[in-house]
């Protein structure tokens, strides 16, 4: 079954360009698809075609009977002091209009009213009622809002009150709440946290409906999405399988594209050059030769007709870098702070050394952004202290990118930050993909993706060796997040960043840094092994649950010696510091074995040696689980 068709939309919003040029595909029911492009290339714009908020100009756009859609993108008005709780609740309307029918009937049933009419609406109603969930709403409010992060004091707040991302979040709360058969997800990653992002994944893994996506987010296209279509100039290309396979694909075709634009060129000069030819021997009397030569020219029109194959200039600007002299970049000693009489960290002793890069990860609201405040200085922690190297220069890209000059144009706004030249700033603006009458854009016109864009251009023309980065993917296209993962892999001073986005996560941090429940736990290693290890904890912790017998009163459990919940997440972080060495030594074992395989005496003495790492490393292995249980209890 179709749940949507489009063909021949065209779309335009001034007489010069169509957005949407002769558009035309098919979603059919329960597919997941991918809608790619660059910002402003019309992809929001065909979802409010879908919806119905916007008109178009020509073309076709059926969607299925009876088939309800529902888009992430459209905050509704709500009326004045609904709480988050009430907008939550409205996506149950028809069931609550359906409970209070009920009631009423109930009401009159009880003052002996016998009408068999009465009765037999009673009876069909309360089978709908139940077949929709009725009895279960609580139950399915309470399991999204967790899984959205949405806490309980979040939805005693007005709706009114909330900001942009969490009134995003509320919600898509509501439209998975709702009864919806088709649903329009637009950028839906971009307020959620990690847990959040992973929930949504899982929830759309089971939703029986249609789901089409607009996302940024590589990973979670990888994981949502089995077709992707992209419009390119208004136009559609389709790809049949997630990003990855997009990706990988795009290329073949682009390379395809050129070797056949290639051949197609090297033809036309072949047959441009032969029909010269027989055009100076039919100047010198032979006729025959003018209509072959005619003839081989209007074969040549026709071959000229393919054109050159482009893909999207990149940025070419790099990180000016100062020399690090010195090993340790910055030590925390007792770091902890709070803020509106809660505790968002403490006890935190961490060192950094020259060259690391470090993910800090965790919940909104759990205070990564204040952490990086105090490192640059911006806020004073409520005990302990913050020690910076003497010879490092830090650079800090924020979240929100605002300049206190707004009104001044992208030109004397990059002469002002960076006392440079006019024809300076046009070439560093140039090299950020600023160019032509775009540099004498307001700053105040800019898109969020653009102001950070343009933040990079003076951060980078600066000389630094620590750098800062919080969400820096965030409002950017996937063009524009690849130069950023470009432009910072070619950088080699330290890196400290705040990311949601686990492709980003996952290509540079070499240290992941979580801060949970008030504390920071060090992970000294890359995002998939961290993931890893966290898969297996929640694996230890349920077992360990499904072990309790509820009969019996169990009895807290105490970490041995006495010791702290904290001192023993510290332990498992150094017994996880150990279990790294522990594996890195046998993959040098295996190494030295394979290439000493002829010397009888030395194999004999490896082979004793890696042996006895096994066994440490065993026996590091059951260290570190029962930590783990220690840390779970």
């Amino acid at each position: 079954m179709i749940d949507i068709n489009v063909s021949g939309l065209v779309k335009s919003f001034d007489l010069e360009k169509n957005v949407l040029d002769g558009i035309t595909f098919q979603i059919d029911s329960g597919e997941r698809v991918g809608l790619l492009g660059k910002n402003g290339g019309g992809k929001s714009t065909l979802f409010k075609i879908l919806t119905g908020e916007l008109d178009y100009d020509s073309g076709e756009v059926m969607i299925a009977p009876h088939r309800r859609i529902g888009l992430i993108s459209q905050i509704p008005v709500y009326p004045a002091g609904y709480t988050v709780e009430d907008v939550l609740e409205s996506a149950f309307a028809r069931i609550h209009d359906m409970e209070r029918e009920l009631k009423n009937m109930e009401a009159r049933m009880g003052s002996g009213d016998e009408d068999p009419a009465l009765l037999r609406r009673y009876g069909e109603l309360s089978t709908a009622f139940e077949g929709m969930g009725g009895y279960q709403t609580k139950t399915e409010l309470n399991k999204v809002a967790a899984g959205l992060s949405i806490p309980a004091k979040m939805r005693e707040r007005l709706f009114d009150s909330l900001s942009g991302g969490e009134k995003t979040r509320v919600n898509l709360g509501r439209l998975i709440l709702e009864d919806t058969d088709i649903l329009l997800l637009d950028e839906p990653t971009n307020h959620l946290d990690l847990h959040a992002v992973e929930w949504l994944e899982d929830y759309i893994a089971h939703f029986k409906g249609t789901v089409l996506t607009i996302s940024h987010d590589r990973y979670f296209l990888d994981r949502t999405v089995d077709r992707v279509i992209e419009i390119l100039d208004g136009k559609a290309e389709f790809y049949a399988g997630n990003y990855s396979f997009y990706a990988e694909e795009k290329e073949r075709r682009y390379e395809e594209r050129l070797r056949q634009y290639e051949k197609n060129q090297a033809k036309i000069e072949q047959l441009s050059e032969a029909a010269e030819k027989m055009r100076l021997w039919a100047f010198q009397g032979n006729d025959k030769m003018y209509k072959r030569a005619i003839v081989m020219e209007r074969r040549i029109e026709k071959l000229d007709t393919v054109e050159k194959p482009t893909r999207e200039r990149g940025m070419t600007a790099s990180f000016s870098e100062r020399e690090f002299a010195g090993d340790e970049v910055f030590s925390l000693r007792d770091l902890s702070m709070a803020y509106d009489g809660r505790m968002l960290f403490s006890d935190v002793n961490l060192k950094v050394l020259g060259g690391e890069r470090i993910a800090l990860i965790g919940d909104n609201g759990t205070g990564k952004s204040t952490f990086l405040k105090i490192l640059l200085g911006e806020e004073k922690p409520a005990g302990g202290r913050v020690k910076i190297g003497p010879a490092v220069k830090m650079a800090y890209l924020p979240q929100i990118v605002a300049f206190p000059h707004s009104e001044r144009n992208l030109v004397d706004t990059m002469i002002y930050e960076t006392d440079c030249s006019a024809q300076t700033a046009r070439n560093r603006l140039a090299a950020f993909r600023f160019r032509g009458e775009d540099v004498f854009k307001s700053v105040s016109v800019l898109s969020g993706g653009e102001l950070s864009r343009l933040k990079l251009c003076i951060l980078m023309d600066e000389d630094i060796n620590f750098l800062i980065l919080d969400e820096p993917t965030n409002h950017l296209d996937i063009a524009s997040r690849e130069w950023i993962e470009s432009a910072v892999e070619q950088f080699g001073g330290t890196l400290l960043f705040v990311s949601h986005d686990r492709y980003f996560i996952n290509k540079f941090a070499t240290r992941i840094w979580e801060l949970e429940n008030g504390v920071i736990t060090d992970y000294p290693f890359g995002f998939e092994r961290y993931r890893a290890i966290k898969a297996q904890q929640r694996e230890v912790s349920a077992a360990a649950a499904k072990e309790e017998k509820p009969e019996k009163k169990v009895k807290k459990a105490v970490p041995k010696g006495g010791r702290s919940i904290n001192t023993a997440r510290r332990q498992l972080t150094i017994c996880e510091r150990e279990i790294s060495k522990a594996e890195t030594r046998l993959q040098t074992l295996d190494q030295a074995i394979e290439e000493n395989a002829c010397d009888y005496e030395k194999l004999n003495a490896l082979c004793q040696e890696r042996e006895q790492a096994h066994q440490e490393l065993d026996a590091l292995y059951e260290r570190w689980s029962a930590l783990a249980e220690e840390v779970e209890g």
